[in-house]
């Protein structure tokens, strides 16, 4: 496992396209490039072999810690890899002191929801609000 690089960009968005993680309002590729060339933020990336198996984004906020798009290969789920994945993401956010690690499920993704349940997350009581800043 390591941080993903400029050259990583096509294979993790194409990973991030085939689990379904994209949405036409987000541009993965700018999310991709910030991530990497941000000072608070990466993609961990897993490889087997020459192939991408799993990724996932890590971001911290000086506030908290983010995780988003873990993806793991269609052909490789069920092997371990989503909480292989997880526990990596939480150990860079240890690292750099974030005291709580959160993220963000579709409501109706309960496959998602009983992924991250099974690793000890736990709902919040809170409602998500947001503004789009730009056209992107």
């Amino acid at each position: 496992m390591r941080e993903a690089d400029a050259t990583d960009a096509d294979e993790v968005i194409a990973l991030w396209e085939v689990c379904g993680l994209t949405r036409t309002w987000n541009d993965p590729a700018a999310d991709f490039a910030r991530a990497i060339e941000g000072p608070a933020s990466a993609v961990l990336v897993l490889r087997e072999g020459d192939a991408l198996a799993a990724s996932v984004m890590v971001g911290h906020d000086g506030h908290r810690g983010w995780v988003y798009y873990l993806a793991v290969a269609p052909d490789r789920r069920r092997a371990g890899l989503g909480r292989r994945m997880m526990a990596a993401a939480e150990a860079w956010l240890r690292a750099r002191g974030a005291p709580k690690l959160q993220l963000m499920v579709r409501a109706d993704n309960e496959a998602a929801l009983g992924f991250y349940e099974a690793l000890g997350l736990e709902r919040q009581p809170v409602v998500t609000l947001g503004r789009f800043l730009s056209d992107n």
